[in-house]
Protein backbone atom coordinates (compact mmCIF):
# COMPACT_ATOMS: atom_id res chain seq x y z
CA UNK A 1 0.00 0.00 0.00
CA UNK A 2 1.32 3.42 -0.94
CA UNK A 3 1.46 5.84 1.92
CA UNK A 4 1.37 9.51 1.00
CA UNK A 5 4.52 11.46 1.64
CA UNK A 6 4.67 14.88 3.21
CA UNK A 7 5.60 16.38 -0.17
CA UNK A 8 2.64 14.78 -1.98
CA UNK A 9 0.24 15.99 0.70
CA UNK A 10 1.65 19.51 0.42
CA UNK A 11 1.27 19.45 -3.37
CA UNK A 12 -2.33 18.26 -3.05
CA UNK A 13 -3.14 21.03 -0.58
CA UNK A 14 -1.59 23.65 -2.87
CA UNK A 15 -3.57 22.29 -5.83
CA UNK A 16 -6.78 22.47 -3.79
CA UNK A 17 -5.99 26.02 -2.65
CA UNK A 18 -5.37 27.17 -6.23
CA UNK A 19 -8.58 25.45 -7.34
CA UNK A 20 -10.61 27.31 -4.72
CA UNK A 21 -8.97 30.62 -5.64
CA UNK A 22 -9.46 30.08 -9.39
CA UNK A 23 -13.04 28.87 -8.93
CA UNK A 24 -13.93 31.87 -6.78
CA UNK A 25 -12.29 34.25 -9.26
CA UNK A 26 -14.29 32.67 -12.07
CA UNK A 27 -17.47 33.03 -10.01
CA UNK A 28 -16.60 36.66 -9.22
CA UNK A 29 -16.32 37.52 -12.92
CA UNK A 30 -19.04 35.22 -14.34
CA UNK A 31 -21.44 35.11 -11.39
CA UNK A 32 -23.22 38.41 -12.03
CA UNK A 33 -24.32 37.18 -15.47
CA UNK A 34 -26.26 34.33 -13.79
CA UNK A 35 -28.63 36.80 -12.03
CA UNK A 36 -28.81 34.64 -8.91
CA UNK A 37 -30.67 35.86 -5.81
CA UNK A 38 -28.70 37.36 -2.95
CA UNK A 39 -27.08 34.80 -0.63
CA UNK A 40 -28.45 34.35 2.88
CA UNK A 41 -25.94 33.12 5.48
CA UNK A 42 -26.06 29.45 6.52
CA UNK A 43 -28.40 28.47 3.70
CA UNK A 44 -27.67 26.46 0.57
CA UNK A 45 -28.50 28.32 -2.63
CA UNK A 46 -27.70 28.17 -6.34
CA UNK A 47 -24.81 30.62 -5.97
CA UNK A 48 -23.00 28.26 -3.62
CA UNK A 49 -23.69 25.32 -5.92
CA UNK A 50 -22.32 27.19 -8.95
CA UNK A 51 -19.29 28.41 -6.98
CA UNK A 52 -18.56 24.88 -5.74
CA UNK A 53 -18.93 23.49 -9.26
CA UNK A 54 -16.47 26.07 -10.65
CA UNK A 55 -13.96 25.11 -7.94
CA UNK A 56 -14.34 21.42 -8.80
CA UNK A 57 -13.82 22.17 -12.49
CA UNK A 58 -10.72 24.22 -11.67
CA UNK A 59 -9.37 21.35 -9.54
CA UNK A 60 -10.00 18.90 -12.36
CA UNK A 61 -8.20 21.15 -14.84
CA UNK A 62 -5.22 21.53 -12.51
CA UNK A 63 -4.99 17.76 -11.94
CA UNK A 64 -5.29 17.08 -15.68
CA UNK A 65 -2.61 19.64 -16.52
CA UNK A 66 -0.25 18.06 -13.97
CA UNK A 67 -0.75 14.59 -15.44
CA UNK A 68 0.06 15.87 -18.96
CA UNK A 69 3.32 17.35 -17.69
Amino acid sequence: MNTPTKASITVSLIEALFAVILGNLAYFFVGPSFHLPRHRPFQLDWGLVVDFWLCVVAYGLIRTARKWK
